[in-house]
């Protein structure tokens, strides 16, 4: 009677921890994925960088490979961050300084599922938004919303701090936007390979004063 109890407990014990194993891999198995970004939108972004604010008005449309970020520093300049899928950029202004800086890099803009293999964190509340939370390759932490599965947070390792504002898919900026000014075609006064002045990690670059995102092809 005694050996059959005790065969009966380690068969209980056994079926116990087979549940518990089960029960974290399928737990593991149905982590959130973060959901790829549309393919056009458009976006106001809050920065703050320790302290140093801006607005970007965000533009993004992967079918003919441009971004665009309008970067509006608080109480300073309005800069133009044109950016093309072959690795080209334009910074400028539309002021009677007609300021201009080109860059040609080895990435284009971020793909729309740039956040493939991103690790999962968990949920955490950002901004009055309960939101999923990954991490990229120590890189970035992305903060999308439970319910609407929208952005509204990302931190880039360097502390560089971005708040979603407002975020309307399917928006397309008119093509006649999208052409850098003249200026910035006159060698003379263009200074061009601004690569020195990007961080670049694991396919990613993040400029140290202008600019949201930028990616690798290969992601």
């Amino acid at each position: 009677m005694s050996s059959f109890s005790t065969t009966t407990t380690y068969t209980l014990l056994l079926l116990l921890l087979l549940a518990a194993a089960s029960s974290s891999l399928t737990a593991a198995a149905e982590s959130p994925k973060p959901t790829p970004w549309p393919l056009q939108f458009h976006s106001i972004l809050l920065v703050n960088f320790s302290g140093s604010l801006s607005l970007i008005d965000l533009w993004y449309d992967w079918p003919k490979g441009r971004n665009f970020n309008i970067i509006q520093s608080q109480l300073g300049e309005l800069l133009y961050d044109l950016e093309w899928n072959n690795g080209t950029s334009f910074f400028y202004t539309l002021d009677s300084n007609k300021k201009c800086r080109s860059a040609q890099l080895e990435v284009g803009i971020l793909r729309p599922n740039w956040l493939d293999g991103a690790v999962y964190l968990g949920q955490e509340n950002v901004d009055g938004f309960l939101c999923n939370v990954w991490q990229k390759v120590d890189f970035i932490w992305y903060y999308e919303d439970v319910v609407t599965k929208r952005p509204v947070h990302w931190v880039f390792y360097t502390g560089r701090s971005i708040h979603v504002m407002t975020f309307e898919v399917g928006a397309v900026l008119e093509d006649a936007k999208w052409q850098a000014p003249i200026y910035c075609f006159d060698k003379k006064d263009t200074q061009t390979d601004l690569r020195h002045n990007y961080k670049v990690d694991v396919g990613y670059s993040e400029p140290q004063t202008e600019g949201v995102l930028r990616g690798s092809m290969q992601l």
